[in-house]
């Protein structure tokens, strides 16, 4: 059965506030002291293999009248990703997916990915809840995990959790006057007790480049691996504010720079 973008977003969030409850509690916050929350993007994470990669995961949000806006490069991290509008209800969120590009690692790394890639059951992929599937491998060894972080965070990560929303984004643009900086809702977000993403700075971008974005470093759990456990960081919860440019327009897409140090929020040594 078809479901609806609403039911797919839902799903999404679902599992990631099951992961990190902490997000439900931040938006709970924003929500009780009368705030709009307004979901800006959801980010997912895969690898470029024909596979799973971007088109891949895109092809369900095609189906429910999106389109891909614009295409991204990470050359320090090896990743591309694109971003997706829908096209007739802009109140949607944006979807923004980056993979990794496997070539541009050692064979170590390949030998770790590309069996769970093989293990992926094709009708699953084919399927919407592909997207929240989560880890539907083996676990890990502990040495694999360790292998794969020496080399890439974010392989680590995708290995280890699998097919899930890494983070939701909070429009600041609609959450009300006496929240209405970034610089205001970091402060917020703080003073809950909550952690800040402090690398290249809390708040990436600047009105120059029409986009600002903090987020809240991952939380922290037990994750079980094949031989043993470890406690590592999740996901995360980010925050945008987007400017008018010079066209009056406010600017959609992303900032590749930006995007490199939220990427950092699910770091292990943070």
């Amino acid at each position: 059965m078809s479901l609806n973008i609403e039911n797919i977003f839902s799903n999404l969030w679902d599992q990631y506030v099951a992961l990190n409850p902490d997000v439900q509690k931040i938006h709970d916050l924003f929500v009780d002291q009368g705030h709009k929350v307004v979901n800006d993007h959801v980010a997912l994470r895969t690898f470029n293999h024909p596979k799973v990669n971007c088109n891949r995961l895109a092809q369900t949000f095609l189906k429910h009248g999106y389109a891909i806006a614009s295409d991204y490069e990470f050359a320090a991290k090896k990743l591309d990703a694109i971003h997706l509008e829908h096209k007739g209800d802009p109140s949607l969120p944006k979807v923004f997916i980056s993979e990794l590009k496997l070539e541009c690692f050692s064979e170590k790394l390949r030998a770790v990915i590309l069996p769970i890639i093989d293990r992926i059951d094709s009708g699953l992929i084919e399927s919407e809840s592909f997207l929240y599937s989560g880890r539907t491998w083996s676990p890990l060894l502990i040495s694999e995990y360790e292998s794969l972080l020496l080399e890439s965070e974010y392989a680590a990560w995708v290995a280890t959790f699998g097919y899930m929303a890494n983070h939701f984004t909070v429009k600041i643009n609609d959450l009300g006057k006496s929240l209405a900086t970034i610089g205001q809702v970091n402060d917020f977000i703080e003073g809950h007790g909550y952690q800040i993403n402090a690398n290249g700075g809390k708040v990436k971008g600047s009105p120059e480049v029409f986009l600002e974005q903090s987020a809240t470093l991952a939380n922290r759990r037990s994750v079980q691996f094949s031989d043993g456990t470890r406690v590592l960081p999740t996901c995360f919860y980010e925050f945008a504010y987007r400017y008018d440019q010079e066209d009056g327009k406010q600017f959609s897409g992303f900032i590749a720079d930006n995007a490199d140090k939220i990427f950092t929020s699910t770091n292990v040594n943070q």
